[in-house]
């Protein structure tokens, strides 16, 4: 089961989730990264979840089209959308504490 750690503000927050887990879907049943996560829409159209990817990377599914729509070069400085991404292994995100915004709306 991978363990996700989550950096937001002055807090740090780790917690073991089940294989294939999707933090939006997570947070929005109330289980973790919630309270902790910034999301939205769910669908990759608002942005409002992404996260730079600062341990884990390498183990993540390349960007989908969502991504490359919403975040452009800012795939390059590490950020994803989280709720297009589902977790097989251990991952760090850092979630700035202004929200990115939407480029593709």
């Amino acid at each position: 089961m991978p363990v996700v750690t989550f950096h937001k503000g002055e807090g740090t927050f780790v917690e073991e989730v089940p294989d294939q887990a999707n933090l939006v879907v997570r947070a929005g049943i109330r289980k973790y990264p919630w309270p902790h996560l910034r999301y939205g829409c769910g669908m990759g159209k608002c942005a409002k979840c992404a996260c730079r990817v600062i341990g884990g990377a390498e183990h993540l599914p390349a960007p989908n089209w969502k991504e490359e729509k919403q975040l452009g070069g800012r795939i390059a400085e590490g950020y994803r959308l989280v709720c297009q991404i589902w977790l097989t292994h251990d991952v760090s995100l850092v979630q700035d504490d202004v929200p990115l915004p939407p480029r593709g709306v």
